[in-house]
């Protein structure tokens, strides 16, 4: 058996339901602050070998975004752009029932 690293985990198997939901796990839940109604990032990664999918709590890719606007090069109309979208975010305005 391997040693897990510190700070890994791995909270074993989902299925995905008919609508295309999953249950995260409790233990995961609440190790990471999730609550009903929270709103995640869906992330996804083609890359062969290993192709995935990654949930993030929103509020923590929108500062991370933040954060990354803050340091780059990116021109006044691209940073205006972003931060619209990530407003959007906070608010809730993007359809979540796909």
């Amino acid at each position: 058996m391997a040693i897990q690293k510190e700070g890994k985990h791995l909270f074993g198997l989902v299925r995905v339901g008919e609508r295309g939901q999953i249950v995260i796990p409790k233990k995961a839940r609440e190790l990471f602050g999730i609550k009903p109604g929270d709103s995640m990032m869906v992330l996804g990664d083609e890359a062969t070998p290993f192709p995935g999918l990654a949930l993030i709590k929103n509020d923590i890719y929108v500062e991370i975004i933040e954060r990354i606007m803050a340091t780059s090069d990116a021109s006044d109309m691209e940073k205006d752009f972003v931060r619209e979208i990530l407003d959007a975010q906070k608010k809730g305005d993007n359809d979540d029932s796909n």
